[in-house]
């Protein structure tokens, strides 16, 4: 574990460190277009961001081969290497994409050829367990075409929903983690060698996320574009594919200790398809909304638009940060409770947690005008939109008080983006306020 936890973050100091310069870089090299009418953002913001995280991804690997127990995965598998293949065609697509922009069809190529490099190289689907059937056995040709239809429809899932500033990278996140303790679980509590490459494909994938994510909260700095989104899809898929399709369910049978158990333990991954769309159910559901909402339109189902979850949480009255946090909730409950119902699905406790944090979540979507506010002594922890009204805000407010004295403290409050020299990702922005009002004198 403590190997995991410095690969996680050795992968996450650098893609944080490198994604200031890459924004410095973006915006002198123009990977800033122009805002469109499906943006949410106001002005221009610098893309790119995928440059950073696939330095973290090779970063993350590459101190993983040198350590004592991980480089056994380098040793006795070649599917480090195939994700790295893959994961370089499919970030060079994406840099082109953020630059110059790529037509839809050539980026699903792409796809599919990044997808069937990683399978040249041994990352392919072997085998399915079906419950009822037993372990069905692939012909080369159905395990390609299985595993490059998975890698493509991960990939435009995330890609789809990094509509949101921190949306993508907090969602995959969340995903990682459920992902990682699915994982480590089969690979350290049964010992089988074959759940190794997944655990440390996820444990990377978090790093990236979490790295990134400081840059990306909202007011976002810089954007991961295509670049990012297409890389952590991809890197999410070729776990699934890695613990789907070469984990042997018999040898599972055998540690789990009899075919009731190892079923249990199987749950997820019946089917390859099922463990992506359960891990990352809320992008995969978003994807299947767009394609049939487009297609009855009459438009391309590759077409933008403004009609994702995310952008109809924010029409119904919710804040762009009070949105993520949803979109948050509801993956971390999908796949958590994905993970819980795989180690004991005979608890009815998981069934009854489940049923009673979506009821949460649903209070939580019919509540679109509450402002929660943090308590004083948390203050200092919390982003200033949490905090309590201060006196001499709520002074210059409108008469009356109410909802105008609220709304003038929380415009008030409003952090002010960064200004294009500002490459730290965390830090006091009241100087660029201040520095505005001082020129407006002049």
């Amino acid at each position: 574990m403590r190997e995991y936890l410095l690969t996680l973050c050795v992968t996450a100091a650098v893609t944080y460190l490198l994604t200031g310069p890459v924004r410095k870089f973006a915006i002198a090299a123009g990977a800033m277009p122009e805002i469109r009418a499906r943006d949410v953002h106001r002005e221009p913001t610098p893309r790119l961001g995928g440059i950073a995280m696939f330095g973290g991804l090779c970063a993350g690997l590459l101190v993983a081969s040198h350590l004592t127990n991980l480089k056994s995965v380098f040793a006795s598998s070649n599917e480090p290497r195939a994700l790295l293949s893959g994961a370089a065609l499919i970030w060079i697509l994406g840099v082109l994409d953020d630059k110059w922009g790529v037509d839809a069809l050539v980026k699903l190529g792409g796809q599919m050829i990044a997808a069937g490099v990683m399978v040249l190289q041994g990352l392919t689907i072997l085998w399915i367990p079906i419950p009822g059937v037993g372990t069905v056995s692939l012909t080369p040709m159905q395990g390609t075409l299985l595993t490059v239809a998975l890698v493509v429809i991960t990939i435009n899932a995330v890609n789809f929903v990094d509509g949101l500033d921190g949306l993508a990278s907090g969602m995959v996140c969340i995903a990682a983690a459920a992902f990682f303790m699915y994982a480590y679980r089969m690979w350290f509590g049964y010992g089988i060698e074959a759940a190794a490459p997944a655990t440390l494909f996820s444990v990377v994938l978090m790093g990236m996320c979490l790295g990134f994510l400081p840059h990306n909260m909202h007011p976002a700095r810089i954007f991961m574009g295509d670049s990012g989104s297409m890389l952590i899809g991809l890197v999410m898929a070729a776990g699934a594919v890695s613990v789907t399709g070469q984990v042997d369910p018999d040898l599972l049978n055998v540690k789990a200790g009899g075919l009731r158990e190892a079923t249990h333990a199987m749950v997820p991954v019946y089917i390859p398809l099922l463990l992506p769309l359960t891990i990352i159910a809320v992008p995969v559901a978003d994807l299947i909304l767009a394609i049939v909402r487009r297609t009855w339109q009459g438009q391309s189902p590759f077409a933008a638009d403004r009609g994702h979850l995310h952008h109809r949480l924010l029409e119904i009255g919710h804040s762009h940060s009070r949105a993520v946090l949803i979109m948050y909730f509801w993956s971390a409950l999908i796949a958590f409770g994905a993970v819980a119902y795989s180690a004991n699905n005979a608890s009815m406790w998981i069934v009854l947690g489940i049923v009673l944090l979506s009821a949460v979540g649903l209070v939580l979507l019919l509540l679109p005008r509450f402002t929660p506010r943090a308590p004083r002594w948390a203050e200092r922890m919390v982003p200033p939109r949490y905090r309590r009204v201060a006196r001499t805000v709520l002074a210059g407010a409108p008469a009356g008080g109410g909802e105008g004295a609220e709304a003038a403290a929380e415009e008030e409050h409003e952090p002010v983006p960064a200004g294009i020299n500002g490459a730290t990702a965390i830090g006091d922005r009241s100087r660029f306020v201040d520095r505005r009002r001082a020129d407006s004198h002049h």
